[in-house]
């Protein structure tokens, strides 16, 4: 098969739980941008905490961040797309202060938040630039939302179902996130196949969480990691090793480069 470009996830996928790139990974992808394959990240994170690990493998592609609401170049951190989200922001916020939870408000402008826990103050760490506001997001000045992510330690699906008719959820183990309608890791990549004159059977996607589904399902190849959920396999071609054994290696290595043992896909 003639793969031009792959897509990667970064947590649970390119990085350790420590937040790390191995050195098996990093040297995986160099030789397959040596081979001439195209190396983009797809993220949920911001663009501030995506940027340095693209730095850190020195990739030139532009980035897909916030699961698809945002593209940015890669040389100058440019916004190439955005789509932002429209909810009832008096009704969001009065659902989710009746339960317990963080909230998290991704902006063109910045990050909004409701309480700092673990998660914020290493984006903070990373991306060197703290959230905007913290506290009751109610009183809270912001516009150009491009995700919320709501944070309630477990499965919340009967409060993200309200929010569905107005746009696109993913439910997570811990809570959900929200994006405008029609956007996805796959809608932001499809714009990208465009610009690169590519197809989607030229494409390989890897990932492990529920923002991955679209892209592994739609994509020429899509590769769920050894740590994704039965849901995610099954929507995937393979599924290789976990992130923490480098799995994103083990499939490039093993199926992608030509100086490897060559298997059919």
């Amino acid at each position: 098969m003639n793969v031009r470009a792959i897509f990667i996830d970064m947590d649970g996928t390119l990085l350790k739980a420590s937040n790390s790139i191995s050195r098996r990974n990093i040297e995986a992808i160099h030789r397959l941008i040596n081979q001439g394959v195209k190396v983009f990240l797809a993220t949920g994170r911001h663009y501030e905490v995506t940027a340095p690990y693209h730095k850190e493998i020195g990739l030139r592609t532009p980035m897909i961040c916030l699961n698809g609401a945002a593209i940015h170049d890669a040389e100058t951190g440019r916004v190439m797309q955005m789509k932002t989200v429209q909810l009832n922001e008096e009704r969001f916020h009065h659902l989710t202060a009746e339960s317990p939870c963080n909230v998290m408000v991704h902006t063109a402008n910045g990050l909004y938040v409701k309480e700092i826990n673990e998660e914020i103050d290493y984006w903070t760490k990373v991306g060197q630039i703290p959230p905007l506001y913290i506290g009751d997001l109610r009183k809270a000045n912001y516009h150009d939302v491009l995700k919320y992510s709501v944070r309630t330690g477990a499965p919340s699906l009967e409060l993200s179902a309200m929010f569905k008719k107005e746009a696109d959820v993913i439910d997570w183990n811990d809570g959900f996130e929200i994006v405008a309608p029609n956007v996805s890791k796959w809608s932001a990549i499809k714009s990208l196949l465009t610009e690169f004159r590519m197809s989607p059977k030229e494409v390989v996607a890897i990932g492990d969480g529920p923002n991955d589904i679209e892209m592994l399902r739609h994509a020429g190849t899509g590769v769920a990691m050894g740590n994704a959920s039965e849901k995610i396999k099954a929507t995937a071609d393979f599924v290789t090793e976990h992130h923490e054994n480098d799995g994103l290696a083990e499939f490039i290595e093993r199926y992608l480069l030509k100086s490897s043992k060559s298997y059919a896909i």
